[in-house]
């Protein structure tokens, strides 16, 4: 059989485990994998357990799944199959399974009646075992345990949200601890380079798509909304004016990643302590994450139906993108909310607003040519080509933001993000002339400083190379024209020789 022949994997499974397929294609499918099909020639053990992660959806499942498992006639067909397909001389065997049934939350009792079914396959000197556990515990029963652990499950989410609330968070939602569907673009990106220098996208692509390589036994996300947006001089007021600094409207305040990380802590507690008074057979974890871990933010947003993921690739809502992300992974099996349907139509105004055209197609960023990227991540000099493109933006870049017909519904964000130092509308003189130790203590709690004195003048340096020539941004730029440091000397030079061929 061929690797890629996916309809005669599918037949093969489905001829030696047909009594599972007539209770679940999930499960035929699940066997027709090719990663699964290749374990039959490998001398190994596979085991299908069906356990309660939602209860909502594996009760059908898992009734299907017994009576499938209580049929007389199992033995046979599973016999019958192996005899007809690859596997010549197979002995069947259908063994009972004595484990009692485990307990489920605290009104869920252990009954007896449990069944594992084996089926022992030799073929060519292949031993190869599958089994198929069900767990007892998944039918309703008439003390309704899994309808009343939903139940509690879903109250517990419930408080979450409503103590989220209180904690500021404009939005609340959980998803399963999944990113199957998205962890392909993420790939795909990062095949094609367009992460840059930001190599920690590819060396923590695993995590990224597999949350439960950050946290074991991850079940459920909360995913919540922080709003920033502040009460600032106009964005693009600032960005008409050539003298004046440009600073990306998140950074304006407070560093984020401490405020949200410090609300988050406080929902972990209390789902510490609601866990706790469940008295719970299975251990329990979470963590929490504020940009700080390779966490695909935006699509669990999607998923928790708290916003969808712009064209812009941002997180976007009613009320704009104006907002930061926050998560915690939890083991707990919490009922996962509706996803959220995109809103962005045949709008395509941030594709069209983009300075450097980094927004290549829609839901699509090349961070090489982002501003963003170049004014933040970017360590080394600044590609020639793209520095007019930046214009007085000294750190990030708001204009797929600042076009968005979205943003018009936002409010004030969060007060821990109101500005500070005036950074909404400073001279690029004025910042230009601050040393290290006034770059230092200004800026102190602010996201800005995690990019270093160096990199902070280096982007000024391009500003004012951009800016309208005068005495004074010529005195600003000439008083470091012999810096130290030989990637700013090569700015200054760039920026001087612009206003030099400017006057003639």
């Amino acid at each position: 059989m061929e690797d890629k022949d996916e309809v005669g994997r599918r037949h093969l499974a489905c001829s030696l485990v047909r009594p599972l397929d007539q209770a679940h294609g999930i499960v035929t499918e699940i066997l027709a994998k090719p990663c699964i099909h290749e374990l039959f020639w490998k001398v190994e053990p596979i085991e299908i357990k069906v356990i309660p992660v939602y209860p909502r959806n594996h009760i059908n499942f898992n009734q299907c799944i017994r009576r499938a498992f209580d049929g007389t006639d199992m033995a046979e067909q599973a016999q019958h199959g192996a005899d007809q397909r690859s596997f010549p001389g197979a002995k069947v065997a259908v063994e009972p399974d004595d484990h009692p049934r485990r307990q489920q939350g605290r009104q869920s009792a252990a009954k007896p009646g449990g069944r594992r079914i084996v089926w022992k396959m030799q073929a060519e000197s292949r031993l190869v075992i599958i089994a198929a556990m069900q767990e007892g515990n998944s039918q309703t029963g008439a003390d309704g345990g899994v309808a009343d652990q939903h139940a509690t499950y879903a109250t517990v989410a419930q408080k979450i949200k409503d103590l989220g609330q209180e904690l500021g968070f404009a939005s609340i939602g959980i998803a399963r601890a999944d990113v199957a569907a998205a962890a392909p673009w993420l790939m795909r990106w990062l095949a094609l380079g367009r992460h840059g220098e930001m190599d920690y996208m590819a060396k923590h692509a695993a995590l990224r798509a597999t949350p439960q390589l950050l946290l074991p036994g991850a079940l459920s996300v909360i995913s919540v909304r922080l709003p920033y947006w502040p009460a600032a001089v106009d964005g693009q007021a600032v960005l008409d004016d050539g003298q004046l600094a440009y600073v990306s409207r998140y950074a304006l305040g407070r560093d984020y990643h401490k405020t949200v990380r410090q609300r988050l802590q406080k929902l972990a507690d209390f789902l510490r302590q609601e866990v706790a008074s469940l008295e719970l057979a299975e251990p329990f974890a979470c963590r929490v994450f504020s940009d700080s871990a390779p966490v695909m933010e935006t699509d669990f947003a999607r998923q928790a139906g708290i916003a969808w993921r712009g064209k812009h690739t941002l997180s976007l809502t009613r009320d704009g993108s104006w907002h930061f992300l926050g998560e915690i992974y939890s083991t707990l099996p919490l009922p996962a909310d509706a996803p959220i349907a995109e809103h962005c139509g045949h709008c395509r105004r941030c594709l069209d607003a983009c300075p450097t055209a980094a927004i290549v197609a829609p839901y699509e960023v090349d961070a090489r040519l982002c501003i963003s990227y170049l004014t933040i991540e970017l360590h080394g000099a600044i590609p020639v080509a793209l520095r007019p493109l930046i214009g007085n933006r000294i750190y990030g870049c708001d204009d797929c933001q600042l076009c968005c017909p979205w943003n018009r519904f936002a409010r004030i964000g969060d007060p821990d993000f109101a500005v500070r130092n005036g950074l909404d509308a400073t001279p690029l003189t004025t910042l230009f002339a601050w040393s290290e130790e006034d770059f230092n203590a200004r800026l102190a709690g602010s996201p800005i400083r995690r990019i270093g004195h160096l990199r902070w003048l280096r982007n000024i340096a391009v500003a004012l190379g951009n800016a309208p020539s005068a005495p004074a941004i010529i005195a600003a730029l000439s008083s470091r024209q012999d810096d130290p440091s030989p990637m700013l000397r090569e700015h200054v030079a760039w920026a001087l020789a612009r206003h030099r061929a400017s006057t003639g």
